[in-house]
């Protein structure tokens, strides 16, 4: 084996220099792309998904710092070995390459410059042997950096390993080492050379990143499981009824009720959608949608506090438009503080009347001999936005075949405006040739999509048949 050109001597045949510049200039673009990359990620926030970019941003920067000082060593050729017998200024940053020869025939050692800077030793003091160099080692890890030189003086085992090494101002750094023995003409060993490298900020930037990718699991996991409980919460609060449902169940001028919920496929949204229907005392009819700002279990609870709420008010003779009032105040009270929106409807079968209330809710859709139009909404505003809000209430009297509505916020694409409004009122021909209440919901799921929602929504079909 030819004897090793350690990193103090120049090299014989130095590489092409256009060839070495070209992979310089391309190392420093990527370099720039990282950082722009990483400058963004910084504009963030601090979630764990951030800081795990900016971890990785972080440990890319810097190797690509290292191949960028390793390229230039390599056009420009190493420098000749210079023992400058003064103490690296305190403060200063050792080089991270360094590279040493141990001559077993004369027991001599030779270091290079930077490798008395990694191991924060003085040029002055002499080389450590072979048998010295475990000193410089962590306690624990000098059984494996024996090993490894055993193995290459007595096996020919080539060095490709790190350790620690206790510098003598008390710091710590790790070491990858690689190295090979030089052997005669007889195949006997005669010395053996090595090359150091510092990889502690490297291995430092490496655990950042683990540790932020652990805290991303981690939130990732309780993210899921938090809305797998919410899911099943909501799934307890919601009416369990999935078909069609008649109410009043007895008398005319009944309704033909149908709803949805169509969930979100992102674990990042609200999960406070919902709607409700039930007969009243004297044959009334009550049927509602809205949803409530919020993610979580925190959430879901918040919207079983505010239906069961609904459900007593409205069973105790309450009208929409003070039902609103009154739900407002319960939100204003809540420790836990929300916003919520819900459009609420009291149906008379006996007058075919229907009033209704509305806080910041898309007002109800009715269609009639195939066509459709939006009701005008009367005064309300977000449940929870202010104290003193008031909520006006509207009337409306209904035909036999009359169809009703409701609708939450999701359910329309984000940014689409009246647009999405219109594509609801053009499904009036599809609606008036719809048997149930059911046949509609599902032209509604058709139109809008069920699976791959941005959004969380509910629909909610009423319509009177008899």
């Amino acid at each position: 084996m030819p004897p090793h050109l350690s990193a103090d001597r120049s090299s014989v045949r130095p590489p092409q220099r256009g060839a070495v510049d070209a992979l310089i200039s391309q190392t420093r673009r990527l370099r720039g792309d990282v950082d722009a990359v990483r400058r963004e990620a910084l504009t963030d926030g601090s979630e764990p998904a951030t800081r795990w970019q900016r971890a990785l941003c972080d440990l890319t920067l810097h190797q690509l710092n290292d191949v960028d000082r390793h390229l230039a060593q390599l056009r420009d050729g190493l420098p000749a070995l210079t023992v400058d017998p003064a103490t690296p200024s305190e403060g200063s940053s050792p080089r991270q390459v360094g590279s040493a020869e141990w001559n077993l025939l004369t027991d001599e050692a030779s270091w290079s410059r930077e490798l008395y800077e990694i191991l924060g030793r003085a040029p002055a003091t002499p080389a450590l042997t072979l048998d010295e160099l475990p000193a410089l080692a962590h306690e624990d890890d000098r059984p494996l950096l024996a090993a490894m030189v055993t193995d290459c003086l007595v096996d020919g085992k080539p060095i490709d390993g790190e350790f620690r090494i206790l510098r003598p101002d008390g710091g710590t750094r790790t070491v990858h080492m690689t190295g090979e023995p030089v052997l005669d003409a007889d195949g006997t060993t005669t010395s053996m050379w090595a090359v150091l490298r510092d990889v502690s900020e490297l291995r430092r930037r490496r655990r950042t990143v683990h540790m932020s990718h652990d805290a991303l699991q981690r939130q990732r996991h309780r993210a899921q499981a938090e809305h797998q409980a919410a899911v099943a919460l909501r799934e307890a609060v919601l009416p369990p009824w999935r078909d069609s449902l008649r109410l009043p169940r007895q008398g005319s001028g009944a309704l033909d009720l149908a709803a949805r919920h169509l969930p979100s496929s992102s674990l990042s949204t609200a999960i406070g959608d919902w709607y409700d229907a039930l007969e009243l005392p004297g044959a009334d009819v009550l049927f509602a949608v809205g949803d409530l700002t919020g993610r979580g279990v925190s959430v879901t609870s918040s919207m079983a506090t505010l239906i069961g709420a609904l459900r007593g008010m409205a069973v105790a003779g309450t009208e929409p438009g003070r039902l609103m009032a009154l739900l407002n105040q319960l939100l204003n009270t809540s420790i836990q503080s929300s916003l919520g929106s819900t459009a609420c409807c009291r149906y008379r079968p006996d007058t075919r009347t229907l009033t209704w209330a509305q806080a910041g809710h898309p007002a109800p859709l009715l269609f009639r001999g195939g066509t459709g139009r939006m009701l005008t909404p009367p005064e309300g505003v977000l449940l929870g936005a202010t104290t003193k809000a008031v909520y006006g209430q509207a009337e409306e009297t209904l035909r036999e075949g009359d169809l009703l509505l409701l609708h939450t916020e999701g359910l329309l694409p984000r940014g689409s405006g009246t647009a999405a409004v219109h594509r609801l009122l053009d499904l009036a021909p599809r609606f008036n040739d719809s048997r149930t209440a059911q046949d509609c919901v599902r032209t509604v799921v058709e139109e809008f999509g069920e699976s791959d929602r941005e959004d969380e929504a509910c629909v909610l079909v009423a319509r009177v048949v008899s």
